[in-house]
């Protein structure tokens, strides 16, 4: 009897071993075909089984996602939609690869704007030439109770990164960027150590922050684009 059961608990553990095996020899056979047939996926993050049968997701480029058979002979660029639960899952897979843990973030490098007792928290990357960011600015001055940490991100222009710097080596950079993108008022002509702006330039690039505003919030995730004051809220809310 106790050499059936040690027979069939070997037999249990080869089968694992050989599906592992199996799974190795198939990404190894996707990298291979995809990498040959394509050379812009010459270096693939991850290959890994999606939740549909038979599709594989191929990762690259840190958070850029595509799908592909079990031999990498096709390939197909979009979103993963579960029609049951009405769920986008490429878009959950990105928001997840692109969310920036909040402790990780360079505070040194921003400057705050406190309203009320301040407690809830959110960072966000701007150009001062960015019309959605002079919008989203407006909005949000009826969120109540937050740390606002503003890190400028001038992608724009060279006059993005002559305002970035006037705001930033003012004596007051909250009052000097609140009085450009809420009351238009042409910040004055400063100088000093703008290294900080550099900075943030090399994280966003890190972190793929290709538009202002970028916001994120404490809880790590991260929206893209301007939103208004409602769904601010709402974010702040599910952050705790």
């Amino acid at each position: 009897m106790n050499m059936i059961k040690t027979g069939l608990v070997a037999a249990l553990l080869a089968t694992g071993l050989g599906w592992g095996f199996g799974v190795q020899a198939q990404e190894a056979t996707i990298r291979k075909n995809l990498s040959e047939r394509v050379p812009q996926l010459q270096q693939i993050d991850e290959i890994t089984k999606s939740a549909m049968p038979g599709l594989y997701e191929v990762r690259y480029n840190g958070t850029d996602i595509l799908y592909t058979d079990a031999e990498g002979n096709y390939l197909i660029q979009g979103s993963l939609i579960d029609t049951k639960q009405k769920r986008n899952l490429t878009e959950e897979r990105i928001d997840k690869l692109t969310s920036v843990a909040f402790d990780s973030l360079p505070l040194k490098d921003a400057f705050t704007i406190v309203r009320g007792n301040g407690k809830r928290k959110l960072a966000v990357f701007e150009d001062p030439n960015c019309g959605y960011c002079k919008r989203f600015e407006r909005d949000l001055q009826k969120v109540d109770n937050v740390t606002v940490y503003m890190f400028l991100y001038p992608i724009l222009s060279a006059d993005s990164t002559a305002k970035s710097r006037n705001i930033w080596c003012a004596r007051d950079k909250a009052t000097a960027w609140m009085d450009w993108m809420v009351r238009d008022q042409v910040p004055a002509t400063a100088t000093c150590d703008t290294s900080a702006l550099n900075r943030n330039i090399e994280f966003g690039k890190k972190h793929k922050i290709t538009g202002t505003p970028t916001l994120v919030f404490a809880d790590g995730s991260r929206v893209p684009g301007a939103i208004n004051a409602q769904q601010v809220e709402k974010f702040l809310a599910e952050a705790k």
